[in-house]
């Protein structure tokens, strides 16, 4: 398919790579279709963007969150992850949203509502765990991180 998206213009992706939430992300219960997509032009540690189907101008900007915090674990009940279908625990693919502010150096994650992506059944949910932040300073563990490469 074929999706127009405000960063990245036209762009081509296979159907198979749609992520379903079926009752949509947290303040946007209507946007239920995503794909993940890489600026291949530049190296950014991880950083992807979760671009909506049905709304060109809505992409946000993930990463997997072990890359930045190596014991990041949450607990997760059963319940809310039985709507994502089978899966064994290397079929899912965590998430954690980036917020870039003009002032580069108070980047941060949101390690409290994590997106939960089962990469057989291509489905997924946005959950709220306990016991971790909303915005988690990541400017200097990405620099630590690009330093030690």
């Amino acid at each position: 398919m074929i999706i127009n998206t405000r960063l990245f213009n036209e762009v081509m992706v296979d159907d198979e790579k749609n992520i379903n939430f079926p009752g949509g992300i947290i303040g946007f219960p209507d946007l239920q279709n995503f794909v993940l997509i890489h600026d291949e032009e530049k190296s950014d540690g991880g950083i992807r963007w979760m671009q909506s189907v049905e709304e060109p101008n809505f992409a946000m900007p993930v990463i997997d969150p072990l890359i930045v915090v190596p014991d990041y674990n949450p607990q997760v009940e059963e319940d809310l992850l039985k709507r994502l279908g089978e899966f064994g625990e290397s079929d899912l693919l965590v998430l954690v949203t980036i917020t870039v502010p003009h002032d580069l150096t108070k980047m941060t994650i949101n390690l409290k509502a994590p997106f939960v992506i089962n990469t057989i059944t291509r489905k997924a949910c946005q959950i709220i765990v306990e016991d971790y932040e909303v915005k988690f300073p990541i400017y200097e563990l990405l620099q630590q991180k690009k330093e030690g490469e």
